[in-house]
């Protein structure tokens, strides 16, 4: 069923002179729009004040699909508690502010603790399970536990996705109070898919990991990408990122690297600010058409001892050798100058850290007052939301604290990365966490945690209040209570259109880094290229560039070999290939040939590629790269414009010797931070 949309005075998305000129100037990379013309304002939106608050002027677009609208003083509003008067959370010419107070006020203790939760709605091949099975639907999820967050990790159509979230919409609509749902996502339009941290990419924009922002070099690209990301996911009804990793990428075999913007703290918190202006629509805090961003991980994730994933018992501890904590504040500033919504803390326990004279409490970030109250929010004066990561209340006995990758962290026990406080119950660490200054608890669905904590005086109905002001206020800010409902004939021409996919393969090629290039191998002429061997790459894609492709090394005139991270040991974290890989075989297998051999590594970490370099012809690094541009790129009709976001290692031996939580800082290093060659200047250069 299509909500009923009432237009009386729709209003239009203003954007201020400096982000207009910053996305023109990215735009020049293509020549392309970031907004189409001819399309409706996001669903929402309204005049807004221009300053955050979620103060609108004029009369914006209202949605129900049952809720009734009345009118007072020639202007409509959404009667969401069905009193036939207008109460004054209704009322949209008031500061967002006052309607979050007046509704807190309004609210049981039980609706109270369903704002204190970030659930997961439950999934189905193409939407959402409504019905009970092992476990509660959304229906029991909204009517009964009254929660009106959640992670969609639906990966879908568009159009399936925006028909999905109105339905959660519509359910939220029917109960006592009509509070709107706010859906977030982790990524999703990268080329990485990852178990908890990104979702596979269907119908939207297909853009580098964000590690390949950072080597295309422009905040103003990254600026662009994050608008169109915003667009996307406004248009198919998800309203906050899980997103951006402000981390540094400090200990190079750590697993999530190429979720950050590299090394250097200066340039990520440039990157870190233009991501966050990019999804909210500026840096005046949320409004209509924003959608939130939760920044993460507070603080020092990247510096995770010797590389290993915290999701784990084994991986629990982040550590600080060369005394570098403060350098892995720097990018935060970045998102607290443009306002982010959200800040997640790390699963991490901050080994032994002494920072200022505190020693840090020995838990995980979200059970720590000292990070959450004293210096996020006391230091930095942050104001807004902070989401706990998914599952820190949740129990890990001892067959989870035994479980090591490719083991999965999920396992029958459920999900737990509760560090350092194991020993406490779930109740327990839900009132530690909220009174440290938690606000959601991130992959809880049983805010009848938080009812059993204030009935054991652990924690406080006034401490509620406060989590739950934050929750709505923000709920406001969006504008959700006017209009949570979306068009799902818009969002299949809004996600992934061809203007903003024309954007996308300008920032896959130019985030390509160019290493080696014996004998100027590159770019190749098709006329001159002879048979080609692929590995890796599609031979029909070829073909249509055309190329003649052979699958015998013996008739082989060039071979194009993509090459995955090899994620070596049993920990997962080599950074150099045994030799047993498949794409490491066919790559030294052309090499050994005499085949002119150009490798494609895939750097989501700083890889060794020191046997790589010896037996290749080039090496041209990607981040994420459709097999089109990439052969558009070897063939010339692109460049490569990408600088290395970090420093390559030579040796494992040097990975090792390192200071983990010091960027760039091995031996000898096979290239330096910033390396990339261009096609004008080829050849095999090491520093």
């Amino acid at each position: 069923m299509t909500p009923t949309i009432y237009r009386a005075q729709p209003g239009r998305a203003r954007r201020r002179p400096r982000r207009a000129a910053a996305l023109a100037t990215a735009g020049a990379l293509t020549g392309a729009l970031v907004v189409l013309s001819g399309l409706p304002a996001v669903a929402g939106g309204g005049q807004h004040d221009g300053h955050g608050g979620g103060h609108v002027s004029k009369q914006p677009v209202l949605g129900t699909r049952g809720v009734p609208i009345i009118t007072v003083d020639h202007r409509q509003f959404r009667d969401l508690d069905r009193n036939g008067r207008l109460t004054r959370y209704e009322d949209w010419r008031l500061p967002a502010s006052v309607r979050a107070a007046d509704l807190v006020g309004r609210m049981t203790l039980e609706e109270k603790a369903g704002l204190l939760v970030h659930g997961t709605l439950p999934t189905t091949a193409t939407g959402y399970q409504f019905a009970d099975t092992t476990s509660p639907g959304v229906t029991t999820l909204v009517a009964d536990r009254h929660m009106t967050t959640f992670i969609t990790r639906l990966s879908a159509q568009p159009a399936q996705i925006a028909a999905a979230n109105n339905a959660v919409q519509a359910a939220a609509e029917q109960q006592r109070l009509g509070i709107p749902v706010v859906v977030s996502s982790d990524p999703r339009n990268g080329f990485s898919t990852t178990e908890g941290q990104t979702v596979a990419r269907q119908g939207v924009t297909a853009m580098p990991d964000a590690i390949g922002w950072a080597a295309a070099g422009s905040p103003r690209l990254t600026e662009q990408l994050g608008d169109i990301v915003r667009q996307e996911y406004r248009a198919v009804g998800i309203q906050e990122g899980l997103s951006p990793q402000a981390d540094i990428a400090t200990e190079p075999r750590w697993t999530r690297i190429n979720g950050t913007f590299g090394s250097s703290s200066a340039d990520a918190r440039k990157h870190v600010e233009a991501y966050v202006e990019g999804l909210q629509d500026g840096d005046h805090g949320l409004k209509p058409t924003s959608v939130a961003t939760v920044t993460k991980h507070w603080v020092g994730y990247g510096a995770q001892a010797q590389g290993y994933d915290s999701h784990y018992y084994y991986g629990r501890y982040a550590t600080f050798p060369g005394n570098n904590f403060a350098e892995h504040l720097i990018p935060f500033t970045g998102a607290f100058d443009a306002k982010t919504a959200g800040i997640m803390p790390t699963y991490a326990i901050l080994e032994d850290l002494v920072y200022r004279g505190h020693a840090v409490e020995q838990t995980g970030a979200g059970f720590s007052t000292f990070l959450l109250q004293d210096l996020l929010r006391g230091t930095y004066g942050f104001k807004g939301v902070i989401v706990s990561d998914f599952g820190i209340t949740g129990d890990c006995p001892q067959v989870c604290q035994d479980t090591r990758p490719p083991a999965s962290f999920i396992g029958s026990w459920g999900v737990g990365m509760p560090w350092g406080v194991e020993d406490l119950t779930v109740v327990q660490r839900f009132a530690l966490a909220i009174n440290a200054g938690v606000d959601q608890i991130g992959g809880s669905n049983e805010p009848s945690n938080v009812l059993a904590a204030v009935a054991d005086g652990a924690l406080s109905t006034a401490r509620v209040d406060q989590s739950a002001l934050r929750v709505l206020q923000q709920k406001f800010e969006l504008g959700l209570f006017e209009n949570p409902y979306v068009s799902e004939q818009r969002a299949a021409k809004i996600a992934g259109n061809a203007a903003f996919q024309k954007v996308g393969d300008a920032a896959q090629a130019r985030s390509l880094t160019l290493l080696t290039n014996e004998h100027r191998t590159l770019p190749v002429k098709a006329s001159k290229a002879g048979k080609v061997y692929l590995s890796g790459v599609s031979a029909d894609v070829a073909r249509a560039h055309g190329l003649q492709v052979t699958t015998d090394l013996a008739q082989a005139d060039l071979a194009i070999v993509r090459l995955a991270d090899p994620r070596a040991g049993d920990d997962l974290t080599g950074l150099a290939w045994t030799g047993s890989e498949a794409d490491y075989r066919a790559f030294v297998a052309a090499a050994a040939a005499g085949v002119p051999t150009i490798a494609v590594p895939k750097l989501d970490r700083p890889l060794i590629l020191t046997d790589v370099v010896d037996r290749a012809a080039a090496v041209l690094a990607n981040y994420g790269v459709s097999d089109d541009v990439l052969l558009d790129t070897i063939l010339g009709k692109r460049a490569p414009g990408g600088k290395l976001p970090f420093e390559l290692p030579s040796s494992m031996a040097a990975v090792e010797a390192q200071l983990g939580d010091v960027p760039d800082d091995s031996a000898d290093p096979l290239f330096s931070h910033g390396f990339g060659l261009s096609y004008g200047n080829g050849g095999h250069h090491r520093r």
